[in-house]
């Protein structure tokens, strides 16, 4: 039995060390997490994170919940400032604003800011967190965030989150993630926690 099993797993690593030899090429990609389960971002500033530990200079704006005083920003600015540059652009959910111009204003200054940090090749990766909400309701021109991405620096990553991506945005990208919920705390009744939602 344990023969059988060593001779099968001998095969299983031959294939994949073959297809790995394969794999030469590198570039940097276009990351899309979506849908409508938790983990979009905390996925995403698990990424930021990496790129911190391997010496990579890296950015973040935030879309929509920038005004919130979360966990990731404290930490990314207060230890790692120099490695990541952290904007926050977001004013809050739309149901709290209430004020359609004043969001797509606030869309619209991040935008400017992360087109200015995805031309940048000294920055190997751009989150643009929440951005899939901006362009779900149309704060920011979708067409245009194509073209910027399709132009970025050949080994920038750009990660976009947020539910509800625009179906160009995931044929354009190269990575698309789809987080799917099951249960969430918040229908039990539980609110949003410290260290789990922010």
């Amino acid at each position: 039995m344990t023969d059988t099993h060593a001779q099968k797993k001998a095969r299983i690593k031959a294939a994949r060390d073959r297809m790995m030899a394969e794999k030469t090429a590198e570039k940097g990609l276009v990351i899309v997490h979506t849908g409508t389960g938790k983990g979009k971002s905390s996925a995403a500033f698990g990424m930021i994170l990496r790129c911190i530990a391997h010496g990579m200079p890296c950015a973040v704006v935030q879309f929509i919940k920038g005004a919130w005083d979360t966990g990731e920003r404290r930490l990314l600015t207060g230890q790692f400032g120099d490695l990541c540059q952290f904007h926050a652009m977001g004013e809050g959910f739309t149901w709290e604003t209430q004020d359609r111009d004043r969001d797509i204003a606030a869309a619209r200054a991040g935008w400017e800011k992360a087109k200015t940090l995805i031309a940048d090749p000294q920055i190997r990766m751009v989150l643009l967190d929440e951005v899939n909400i901006a362009l779900r309701y149309d704060y920011l021109d979708l067409a245009e965030v194509l073209e910027v991405l399709a132009a970025k620096p050949p080994m920038t990553h750009v990660v976009l989150t947020g539910r509800n991506a625009k179906p160009e945005l995931i044929e354009a990208a190269d990575l698309v993630t789809e987080m799917t919920m099951i249960r969430h705390p918040f229908r039990a009744g539980i609110k949003g926690q410290a260290g789990v939602e922010f």
